[in-house]
């Protein structure tokens, strides 16, 4: 038979040969890497028959779908683990997540810290065993039975609600529902590591039982699980809820969960990321705007978020009317749009708000400033012609990618969304749309992964997923386009001929919510930010009290000059002062005393490279001021 390879080409292969022997035929070293194939752009097993034309291409763990089925694959042994260990253990599911995996277990006492190292001494001895892992499709009926027997309460009820065929997984005599694929053997994984026990409802539900969900990450080598334990580590580290109160930028208190308290140092950060993304809109053509933060429950009926968005939303009642507070910023810029009449002459018309929004998120998924309830998100809506789509949606990736590079983020991958369950609009409008989005990265050359079903209700998308310095990706920018809203507000231009038509809307944020990209910038930094960014940016150090007048009179010539400084007056030794303007991450010590005070100079430290010599004054405001405007 025939198979077709992702390059067009073509390779023979016997009757029932499989992915594994297409991997085997290409080269040994993609037959040692294999995990699974894609076979009609089905992801399968490595085992699995192919047929007489079939499209194959082979996945390893370089993919996202290698390290799915990988971490899948995973998970199923730390559930065979636990209930060889723990044999009365309820198994419910254990999916691959953004960084590993984890599984849910029903068991009468919660997971020690002695546990969880057992079940991974056990994962090892399944490891190492090097079970077959089999396809099996029994019928409903016996799939059921099978885990009804067992008294596998979970599992019969996922059983009960399926429409289609089951097919379980078996490995050393253990099995469990699945649909795959997974590793032809459990010896693929050569490395694993159980990371942590938390607690989670069945089904996310907080009305049903709680669960104890074990979170684990492997890999194929060793020494990628020792990178991966060291970048964890790290992470720990650079914790923005920790640096976020050891430099005293935010806070959170209970009188407002999921709703960040900004202090001083923190309002700095948050300006100075504000007032360049102002000015950096402004070069680009947009006019910015503010809309009121609640609107009546007609605006949100019409807009659609009434249906598909409620659960999401807060709501307070004015003169008996019910309110909403706004969840997204885009109706009030539809209701903006509509107040006069525009000529095809003025469109594009970009509209741009930094607007406050607030979303109803459960109190277990707040996360420091990545979760939260309130939020200020650097929204725009670009209002433009049909035939305007696609050179408006370049320049918006363009404008994107210019300021992730500014903030320091060289790597990223794009995602083209396609229309989810609950979507607005008719599928006609939808396929255009998409198309549209996907005609724009082609014509530019830019790479992307599709992500079905996972657009916004109104418009497909293209998202960015800025990647870390600890190789963390995080979905930040936005490109959505949206043919429906403009139809449900009734949205109209005056064309050449005259006639009255309407406008195609683009949503569009590059960093998205601001308190998540100040978290993200802080992590990945661990605090210690860019010169510009830095709430402060040089600490000015009198060696004694003697040459504090001298201290004040640069400190004022600094401030004049516009850069961030603090004096230190307190009555301290040197060494603690330097000690502590570390501690506080501050790029820059001033260090003042009698030689400085007779030349007019100061003495720099800078954070990270130590002492840099002494320098007048003039030339350190003027190296400052270069640094500064270089975004550095």
């Amino acid at each position: 038979m025939k198979i077709i390879l992702p390059d067009g080409k073509s390779i023979d292969l016997p009757e029932g040969a499989t992915s594994a022997d297409v991997a085997k035929q290409i080269s040994p070293k993609l037959a040692k890497a294999a995990l699974a194939a894609k076979v009609n752009d089905a992801l399968v097993d490595l085992k699995r028959p192919l047929s007489d034309g079939d499209n194959v291409a082979i996945v390893t763990f370089d993919s996202e779908a290698g390290k799915d089925v990988f971490w899948h694959s995973s998970s199923h042994i730390m559930a065979q683990a636990v209930q060889e260990l723990f044999p009365d253990a309820k198994i419910t599911i254990g999916p691959a997540i953004a960084n590993g995996f984890y599984y849910d277990f029903d068991v009468e006492r919660p997971f020690s810290t002695d546990d969880l190292e057992k079940i991974e001494a056990k994962c090892r001895e399944i490891v190492k065993a090097d079970y077959s892992v089999e396809r099996l499709e029994p019928t409903k009926a016996e799939t059921r039975a099978y885990f009804s027997d067992k008294g596998e309460i979970y599992k019969v009820e996922l059983i009960d609600e399926l429409d289609e065929p089951p097919s379980m997984y078996a490995q050393g005599g253990w099995r469990d529902l699945c649909r795959g694929p997974h590793l032809p053997s459990t010896g693929y994984v050569k490395a694993i590591k159980l990371l942590k026990v938390a607690g989670a409802y069945w089904r996310g539900d907080e009305n049903k039982k709680m669960l104890q969900r074990i979170y684990g990450v492997s890999f194929p080598r060793q020494s990628m699980l020792d990178e991966h334990v060291h970048l964890l580590e790290e992470a720990q580290k650079r914790d923005h809820r920790k640096l976020g109160k050891e430099l005293d930028l935010f806070s959170f208190h209970l009188e407002g969960a999921g709703f960040p308290f900004w202090h001083p140092k923190g309002m700095v950060l948050y300006n100075t990321i504000m007032d360049f993304c102002r000015v950096e809109h402004t070069r680009a053509g947009y006019r910015e705007i503010k809309t009121p933060i609640i609107l009546n429950e007609e605006l949100w009926r019409r807009s659609g978020h009434w249906d598909k968005y409620r659960e999401n939303m807060y709501f307070t009642e004015i003169d008996d009317v019910m309110h909403a507070v706004k969840p997204m910023n885009c109706p009030g810029h539809l209701l903006i749009f509509n107040t006069h009449m525009h000529s095809y002459r003025e469109l594009p018309l970009k509209l741009c708000e930094f607007g406050l929004v607030h979303r109803h998120e459960k109190a277990g998924v707040l996360h420091g400033l990545f979760r939260v309830r309130q939020f200020t998100q650097d929204d725009a809506h670009i209002f433009c012609l049909p035939d305007q789509i696609e050179e408006q949606i370049t320049q918006v990736i363009s404008f994107i990618m210019n300021m992730y590079r500014v903030f320091g983020f060289e790597e990223y991958k794009i995602e083209l969304s396609t229309r989810p369950e609950k979507y607005i609009g008719s599928i006609e409008i939808w396929d255009r749309a998409e198309k549209a989005l996907e005609n724009v990265l082609v014509k530019e050359k830019i790479d992307f992964q599709l992500n079905p079903g996972d657009g916004a209700f109104y418009g497909p998308k293209i998202d960015f997923h800025i990647t870390d310095s600890l190789k963390r990706t995080w979905q930040c920018g936005t490109v959505q386009l949206d043919f429906s809203m403009p139809e449900r507000f009734e949205l109209e231009y005056t064309d050449v001929d005259g006639a009255s038509k309407r406008p195609v809307m683009i949503h569009r944020a590059l960093l998205g919510s601001m308190e998540r990209f100040i978290g993200i910038l802080i992590e990945h930094y661990g605090g210690a930010l860019p010169v510009w960014l830095a709430p402060v940016q040089v600490q000015l150090i009198p060696v004694s009290d003697k040459f504090l007048d001298y201290a004040r009179t640069v400190y004022s010539r600094l401030i004049d000059a516009g850069i961030r400084t603090e004096l230190d007056e307190r009555a301290e030794k040197v060494g603690y002062k330097i000690r502590n303007a570390e501690l506080l991450k501050i790029p820059y010590m001033a260090i003042v005393g009698e030689r400085e005070q007779e030349n007019q100079a100061v003495s720099i430290r800078r954070k990270g490279e130590g002492d840099l010599g002494a320098v007048a004054v003039d030339s350190f405001i003027h190296s400052m001021l270069e640094e500064i405007d270089r975004k550095k």
